[in-house]
């Protein structure tokens, strides 16, 4: 006997083919299921950058679901094109990040209501590898958590999440140049503390720029 979609599967599938910003749009009317849908298209990346940040996956996954929580209730206010909704949304990660202790006790309620949302990306892995990831990852922090906290910021947004200096400034809501300096110093830092992270190819600050 063949079978039908429903409706459900219907509205699904159509959410699939709606960029961020139409996904965006419905949800600042209310629409949960494309707010949803962003969830599952962006919770990965969100997740992997609290973690890089943290050092610790229980915390990047509550703090996830704090990012996630703080964009609902921020929605009706923000407009966003497509191409603005993931750096929007690692704006909001990098606020959360700054203030984790007050974010995590803020929402600690809300988070207990509501059942646990899970991206379609399989994050429960073997006790023993998230152990072996959050040890190294906690040896990689204490090298670049000696840089200024800015650069720390702006390191793990263009070279670990692989935003442009240009996403990277909308995200910290500072001019590019900014950007670009704060990169340029974060290479120099770790260059002169013998570090050996990653810091992908070189971009210089614009010339006799003196921004922090």
């Amino acid at each position: 006997m063949r079978t039908y979609p429903g409706p459900a599967d219907i509205r699904e599938r159509a959410m699939t083919r709606l960029d961020d910003g139409d996904l965006w749009n419905r949800a600042k009317r209310g629409d949960a299921d494309a707010f949803a849908a962003l969830f599952e298209r962006h919770a990965g990346m969100v997740y992997t950058y609290c973690f890089r940040r943290t050092a610790d996956w229980a915390i990047a996954e509550d703090l996830t679901s704090v990012v996630f929580l703080e964009a609902w209730r921020r929605r009706a206010g923000v407009d966003l094109a497509a191409a603005k909704v993931l750096p929007w949304l690692l704006g909001v990660a990098t606020n959360v990040l700054r203030n984790e202790r007050r974010s995590l006790r803020r929402y600690h309620a809300a988070l207990n209501r509501l059942p646990r949302l899970e991206p379609e990306r399989d994050f429960a892995e073997e006790l023993t590898e998230r152990l072996g990831d959050e040890q190294r990852m906690r040896e990689l922090l204490v090298l670049v958590g000696r840089l200024p906290q800015v650069e720390q910021e702006t390191l793990a947004l263009c070279i670990w999440e692989g935003l442009s200096c240009a996403e990277a400034a909308f995200v910290l809501d500072v001019p590019e140049v900014t950007v670009r300096t704060r990169l340029f110093r974060a290479r120099a830092r770790l260059r002169e503390l013998g570090g050996e992270v990653a810091t992908g190819p070189d971009v210089s600050p614009v010339e006799g720029s003196d921004v922090r």
